[in-house]
């Protein structure tokens, strides 16, 4: 009997638990403290620390399954997506581990007992590759993976890999190493008996394809490009469940097996569509069924749609799959948010944070659709000016279509189809340029360069003690330096630091190095891994003298004072709103704090005042700081700590405690409430469906902000002449300025009425319809064009030229009737030729178009020009 996938999944974990391995549960697909990457595309990417040489673990031998996402730098697999039957945005990866313990024997001989004695796929269907080496490394074959191989398959299914497809690289520096891969060949039984699938293997043939990589690891890759010895060897495996399961259920495509048929059928259901009855609409189920889980799991794991960063890639994947749905199965409606209770009775037991914030991210999705189908509509109406106001382009300029792209987020190929309705072409060439060019911009902004670390003095970790000091005498254990836009800055790490690295919403410490008498200015303290990375300007001279490292007291007082305060923020929202509130994001800035929060509606102003009311009853208690470290996970949820959705914590963990708010944190703290001094919310906005944003400040930053308001009371009184009750006056002159609009109102309705008047008494009739150019010093624009809209309803065939003659500028409108806007007439054309006169310019719509010009002298010119177009209606 053929396994279903989560029995596939199930059995790869029960082998290598069999195997001594512990089963570590995936981390978030969204990845935090590692500079170089977004989100976790392979599943080595959690135990990096380990690899780099960064932390000491007593993890020897791991294996989970892992989420992952491949969308952008070098594993850029989006555009692929749905259209052939093995590329996804997000995969699962299956994957064993040794660090430092078992090493190429034990992971091929595993591997294929996994495959052919568990999972029972055919033997003669596999075969695998080796390195085999390169001159430029001066590494020779990996003839100790071949030998072991041939214990298990016959010499001509072992092939020779090439360094791009059989040495693994983490990056353009770090461990690296040889890796064989191991193919199957699930052709029909006749095609397999005609030819040997050892010609396809790596040739792009979607029915001979790769289904795990076992990665031996023994190399760190220099900036330079050469290569040093590891002083430990590790194993790194990574196996595609998805494409797993296709070759175990024997299906031909991955979505045809249970990881997505559940869904394909669910978007089938939505867009009443058959799967395989047309092949553009297939390519749009697939798409929607694969982009579906990246969003949903990237959104569950803490990620918000946004237009920067990961975000910005998780909107990307989103409007990708809403524009193939709206284009390819008429779905113009919400519809990813209807599928998502599929996805979560599929994955809610492997990755639980679906299920269990599957409302969250159902209204986040379906405020993410309805946006971006409000934006197709905009870019639909956008288009359909641009061809309307030049009727004899027959190609959109490239530039064009390329705004509606990157600045509407209008994609390119509606934009093609639109085009090709019109009977008119895109300028794809000029499209991918001004593409290109934005990329290039992009990358040159992002580029960094960074030599290799130099080692001053070998120490395992840094040793943090930023909780208890602002400073410390400490050695330099190693630096490099970093080039990025034009600067260089250093990295530094020292072995013992007070400062705090940015993470968790906290931004990092600042301060200096004392060096043989002179300060060196950090500037910012960064996490790369698990690395606590001290960024100068400037190196000390002496790199093996010891230094103190200080931090600046005051900056840090600051930050705590708001970090402790986002505590007691998050415990009175829960108390005032109810157990809901869930923290979705943070930002703890020594001038104020965000708190991104999971709340259904605006919050009313009574609501906020019992907010506030809480945080500095809080603050007036004068309640200590109880801070518990290491505490095991389990008892500091019984202590009532909260985790995150989203964070990736430790076996032992730190509790944070004021009185009644009890979290998990590693930030820096006050050793009291009553240091934070006042707490005062400034503003509480939306951020997404569901999600509102709340920032606020505290201590000083109070008393700033009231003195503000306090100059800003007394400014207002002063300009009312100081009276006793300054609502009662102001709320006085509010009324007298709303009665005096009113009046104002009256008489220029009147006064628009009289020019109504006066124009038709102008109005001169040339071949049969009505033209006239009128003087005036009617200043309303609005109520301007309702007058001459009214003229347009009352006339058969006008046309109309006005001109409005200020101190600064003068204004002129075009107004044409529909007659002679199909005889060739056009406002725009005409309004701009008379601008041109008074060194102006203007637009609008072929029937009523406006410009203003700033040249006064040529007036008179510009009233004889206006007079002359006449000559358009002979």
């Amino acid at each position: 009997m053929t396994m279903n996938s989560k029995e596939i999944r199930q059995s790869f974990i029960r082998f290598f638990e069999e195997k001594q391995h512990l089963h570590v549960h995936s981390a978030p697909i969204v990845v935090k403290n590692d500079p170089t990457l977004m989100f976790t595309n392979a599943g080595m990417n959690q135990f990096k620390d380990i690899f780099l040489g960064n932390i000491q673990s007593d993890l020897k031998r791991v294996a989970n399954t892992q989420k992952c996402l491949r969308v952008s730098g070098k594993h850029n697999d989006l555009e692929e997506v749905g259209f052939d039957t093995y590329h996804h945005t997000m995969f699962e990866m299956l994957g064993n581990w040794s660090f430092g313990d078992y090493f190429k024997e034990e992971a091929i001989a595993w591997a294929w007992e996994f495959l052919t004695k568990v999972l029972h796929i055919n033997e003669e269907q596999l075969y695998v590759t080796y390195f085999e080496g390169s001159d430029a490394d001066k590494l020779a074959a990996d003839d100790e993976a071949k030998s072991m191989w041939l214990k298990y398959l016959p010499e001509n299914r072992i092939i020779k890999g090439s360094k791009k497809d059989n040495f693994w690289e983490m990056g353009e520096t770090g461990p690296c190493g040889p890796c064989s891969e191991i193919h199957a060949d699930i052709r029909p039984l006749k095609e397999r008996q005609a030819s040997s699938g050892k010609d396809l293997v790596n040739t792009g043939n979607p029915l001979v394809i790769e289904i795990w990589n076992l990665v031996f690891i023994q190399f760190n890759r220099m900036s330079d490009g050469s290569l040093q010895p590891l002083p430990q060897r590790h194993v790194d495996t990574g196996m595609g469940f998805e494409r797993l399961s296709m070759v175990v259920q024997n299906k031909a495509s991955n979505y045809d097996t249970d990881v997505f048929t559940p869904l394909i059928n669910k978007v089938c259901e939505i867009s009443k569509v058959t799967y395989g009855s047309s092949e553009k609409q297939d390519i749009a189920i697939r798409v929607v069924s694969d982009h579906i889980r990246a969003v949903a799991f990237a959104i569950a794991d803490g990620q918000l749609p946004s237009n920067t960063g990961a975000g910005y890639v998780i909107r990307r994947i989103l409007r990708r799959a809403v524009r193939y749905g709206y284009t390819f199965l008429d779905l113009h409606e919400p519809f990813l948010c209807k599928i998502l209770p599929v996805l979560s009775d599929q994955f809610g037991d492997v990755f639980p944070e679906i299920k269990l914030q599957l409302s969250h991210v159902t209204s986040v999705i379906e405020e993410e659709e309805a946006s971006f189908l409000r934006t197709l509509g905009n870019g639909i109406v956008k288009f359909d000016n641009y061809v309307s106001k030049n009727t004899s382009v027959k190609m959109i300029p490239g530039d064009f279509a390329f705004e509606l792209y990157d600045t509407y987020g209008f994609p390119i190929d509606l934009t093609q189809i639109m085009a090709r309705e019109k009977g008119i072409d895109v300028n794809m060439d000029e499209f991918k340029k001004c593409l290109q060019e934005q990329k290039e911009r992009s990358r040159a902004d992002a580029k960094v360069s960074a030599g290799d670390w130099t080692t001053v003095l070998p120490s395992e970790e840094t040793r943090f003690v930023g909780y208890d000091y602002s400073e410390c005498e400490a050695k330099i254990v190693k630096f490099r330096e970093v080039a990025q836009k034009g600067k260089t800055i250093y990295q530094v790490v020292l072995d013992i630091t007070p400062f705090y690295a940015e993470s968790g919403g906290q931004v990092g410490d600042s301060g200096y190095l004392l060096s043989d008498g002179k300060q060196y200015k950090v500037f910012n303290t960064g996490k790369e891994n698990n690395l606590i990375v001290h960024f100068l300007t400037e190196m000390p001279q002496d790199k093996t003298a010891s230094v103190k490292a200080v931090v600046d007291a005051g900056r840090r007082f600051s930050i705590a004072s708001n970090h402790s305060a986002t505590h007691l923020l998050h415990f009175a929202l829960r108390k005032v709103l109810g157990t809901h509130v869930e923290q979705k994001g943070s930002l703890v800035h020594p001038d104020y704090l965000r708190f991104d929060f999971s709340h259904f509606k605006k919050l009313e102003d009574t609501e906020i005042v019992q907010v506030e009311n809480i945080v500095n009853q809080f603050i007036v208690q004068n309640i200590a700081l109880d801070e518990k470290r290491s505490v095991p996970m389990d008892e500091a949820k019984k202590m009532g700590a909260m985790a995150l959705f989203g964070e990736k914590y430790g076996n032992d963990v730190r509790v944070v405690r004021f009185g009644d708010s009890v979290e998990l944190c590693g930030g820096i703290h006050l050793a009291s409430t009553s240091q934070i001094g006042l707490f005062k919310i400034i503003t509480e906005t939306s951020i997404a469906s569901g999600v509102r944003r709340i920032e606020a400040i505290t201590g000083q930053g109070v008393y700033k902000y009231l003195n503000e308001k306090e100059k800003l009371i007394s400014g207002v009184s002063e300009l009312l002449n100081h009276p006793p009750d300054i609502m009662k006056n102001l709320q006085a002159a509010l009324n007298e300025n709303t009665k005096l609009k009113e009046e104002i109102s009256f008489y220029e309705h009147r006064a628009g009425q009289q020019l109504k008047d006066v124009i038709k008494a102008n109005l001169t009739t040339v071949n049969a319809s009505l033209f006239g150019v009128i003087e005036s010093d009617f200043r309303n624009p609005a109520l301007l064009k309702d007058i001459v809209w009214q003229l347009r309803s009352e006339t058969a065939s006008l046309f109309l030229i006005i001109l409005v003659k200020t101190d600064d500028k003068i204004m002129t409108t075009v107004a044409l009737t529909d007659d002679l806007v199909k005889k060739g007439l056009h406002a725009v054309n005409i309004v701009k030729e008379l601008a041109a006169v008074v060194k102006g310019g203007g637009g609008g719509q072929p029937f009523y178009a406006t410009a203003g010009g700033s040249d006064l002298s040529a007036y008179n010119l510009l009233m004889n020009k206006a007079k002359e177009q006449s000559s358009l209606l002979a």
